[in-house]
């Protein structure tokens, strides 16, 4: 059962129990949204491609050289062409190393994975892979 049926059954169930129609209508409408923000975040994914024998996506040798986050997403969102172990290194306006994330994201391949959360508009990170194979995939944030 999809996610928006459930709502609806929930708040349905809701209604016959004097929730009444205007649990039914609030319930639908999160839903729709929820999926109108990750369509919209999603929906603006670039691709990214990981040199081998390095961690760091993209290379500071390599245009552009920090990815932003954007008001399209309010977290660093990646999908990875194999199982991989990322995390976000966050920069400085400057280009200075601010800090890197303590522990490593498993991504499934193939798979959307969150890697930060609650991040500003206008942040410049790089993705910090364990491995250093080539890698390929996409990033939305």
């Amino acid at each position: 059962m999809t996610l928006r049926k459930q709502l609806v059954a929930v708040a349905m169930t809701g209604a016959l129990a004097g929730g009444g129609l205007a649990a039914t209508t609030t319930s639908a409408g999160a839903a729709v949204q929820g999926e109108l923000t990750a369509q919209s975040c999603y929906g603006s994914a670039k691709n990214y491609t990981k040199k081998e024998d390095f961690h760091l996506v993209p290379l500071p040798s390599q245009t552009p050289d920090f990815f932003k986050t954007t008001a399209n997403c309010a977290d660093i969102n990646i999908k990875t062409n194999s199982n991989r172990y990322v995390k976000v290194c966050f920069y400085k306006s400057n280009g200075d190393l601010n800090y890197c994330q303590d522990d490593y994201e498993y991504a499934e391949k193939d798979t959307w994975k969150v890697i930060a959360t609650d991040v500003n508009n206008g942040v410049k990170f790089r993705f910090y892979f364990k491995i250093t194979a080539t890698a390929t995939g996409e990033y939305a944030a």
